[in-house]
């Protein structure tokens, strides 16, 4: 994870250095006077913090420069388009280009003189107009963007213009809308393969792809995303039906993630996304601690190629650079009530990746239905959630576990009857995680699509863990749920790792791998 307050901004890869700059108030812990800070890296994990690249300093951006994307154009040239605030009910979208293009650690960014680029026509809401997107090239050799807005609490992706990326002109209709979804904040729009796990450029065109529309709900804290057929001679975009298109749709990170922000890696082909973490205590601990907020790990994510309706997401590999000790196990049987723990490795700071023999169950074997009219989250909170009792579970993993499990984080597997349907959901339960009771406890959870038989195949779960965050990838990416947790008990060596089955039936978790992780380095370089 990279220690950085709130929203991914910009990032790309430019001339050997990923360059990442994120949303920073250098005045304190807690929202305000908002600048770009700026880190790079060669390898995603080792991180150099650079000095600021934009801060407020017009009339246009006075009061905070907000989040934006980077483009490369022609050249290899990079421009970064982010809103500037320039009152209370006007957002203004602006443009900065380095001031030595030679530079490959890109430590100075000029404002051009033409800023503002994009002022807020009649009609348009002025105080929800931000977060542009990274453009793209159109058929008539034109550039595209999008900029976040709302029309009363229908949410809008407004599309722009531009041949040279400098002057823009406000196209008749949005690239897409939904109704009552609220203000759309940190759009992306980007092409996926239909097949493999490689990324495209965000211009690429072709039969042989699809596009994702991601928007960050302002009025639920909680992103979406639908996969679905940019219409490039008409400039819209239209979603496949095979999920909601609303505050119920697929979402890359059940838990605490927000204003996501992906780029296409140029050099290795792919496409990276980061998400924020944001807090689960109180402002006043953040304040003591004089920090708050930080960055997922970076991942991959690309087309199921199985269903072509999700996404698949998984850490960068080169998170493994920094595994250590090793402990490998196979066919731990778990039988109703089990606890097993996993000892000799520090449960802090680890990376686990085990399968699960599932319990052969028939749904006859459920004597009632589970709430048909409730939420897989609120499903993996019913009858006390990982301690409940059932015939498909829960079974998973006891991560950040003092030694008496009066504290410990639950992720775990539970297949239940769901409209007359076994269905599999998987589930972060922060409900036990802290001995504080004034931090955030939410427990999280999704269905997984799950094909084929619980009696035919495996389940298999990734979990990293660092001291408070506990990021899980469930079936190979296809959920995935990041958690921020504070113990009091389950601290550093005095961490525990545990595998639990608490269904009515035995469980085999028939490979378990488990790495302690060194810690990757950040420091300061000017």
């Amino acid at each position: 994870m990279i220690i950085c307050p709130p929203d991914p901004n910009a990032p790309m890869f430019f001339k050997g250095f990923y360059h990442l700059f994120y949303q920073y108030n250098p005045d304190g812990a807690v929202w305000g006077n908002i600048v770009w800070g700026h880190v790079v890296s060669k390898d995603l994990i080792n991180w150099h913090s650079l000095d600021p690249a934009i801060v407020p300093s017009e009339w246009y951006d006075i009061k905070g420069c907000w989040s934006g994307s980077a483009t490369l154009l022609p050249g290899d040239q990079p421009a970064i388009l982010y809103t500037g605030w320039a009152n209370s009910s006007q957002q203004l979208q602006s443009m900065v280009v380095p001031k030595d293009a030679t530079d490959p650690l890109l430590r100075e960014w000029v404002k051009i003189p033409q800023n503002p680029l994009l002022i807020p026509e009649f009609g348009i809401n002025g105080s929800s107009f931000r977060d542009p997107t990274t453009g793209w090239l159109g058929l008539d050799g034109k550039w595209r963007i999008v900029v976040g807005n709302k029309r009363n609490h229908r949410g809008v992706a407004l599309l722009y213009t531009s041949k040279d990326f400098v002057h823009w002109v406000k196209a008749k209709h949005p690239l897409h809308s939904s109704k009552l979804t609220g203000m759309w904040e940190c759009p992306d729009f980007y092409p996926v393969p239909l097949s493999g796990n490689e990324g495209l450029d965000t211009s690429a065109m072709g039969s042989s792809l699809k596009h994702v529309l991601k928007v960050s709900l302002d009025d639920y804290k909680y992103e979406y995303y639908t996969v679905g057929t940019y219409l490039r001679d008409m400039d819209r975009y239209v979603p496949d039906n095979t999920s909601s298109d609303d505050e119920h749709g697929l979402r890359y990170d059940y838990g605490k993630f927000y204003a996501s922000k992906t780029f296409f890696d140029q050099y290795k082909n792919r496409r990276i996304l980061w998400g924020w973490i944001n807090e689960s205590d109180s402002v006043a601990d953040d304040v003591s601690k004089a920090w708050a907020g930080l960055q997922t790990i970076p991942r991959t994510v690309w087309l199921d190629s199985v269903s072509r309706s999700q996404l698949l997401q998984w850490p960068v590999p080169e998170v493994e650079s920094l595994r250590r000790k090793k402990i490998y196990k196979q066919s731990i049987d778990l039988s109703s009530g089990s606890v097993v723990e996993i000892a000799g490795l520090n449960a802090a700071q680890v990376d686990v990746e085990v399968s699960f023999d599932p319990p052969r169950v028939e749904i006859a074997e459920f004597e009632e239905e589970m709430g048909v009219n409730l939420t897989a989250q609120q499903l993996c909170g019913l009858n006390m959630g990982s301690a409940a009792r059932t015939a498909g579970g829960p079974f998973g993993l006891l991560v950040l576990a003092s030694k008496d499990l009066n504290e410990r984080t639950a992720v775990f597997f539970q297949i239940v009857r769901y409209r007359n349907e076994l269905k599999l959901l998987m589930c972060s339960d922060q409900s036990r995680s802290s001995l504080q009771t004034d931090n955030d406890k939410t427990t999280y959870g999704a269905f997984v699509n799950y094909m084929g038989s619980f009696k035919e195949k495996s389940l298999s779960l990734r979990v990293l863990v660092d001291h408070s965050i506990v990021e899980s990838f469930g079936e190979g990416g296809k959920v995935c749920i990041t958690a921020r947790v504070y113990p009091t008990l389950a601290i550093g060596k005095d961490a525990h790792l545990y595998v639990f089955n608490n269904g009515t039936s035995t469980v085999t978790a028939s490979k378990f791998t488990a790495w302690e992780m060194a810690s990757s380095y950040h420091s300061t370089q000017h």
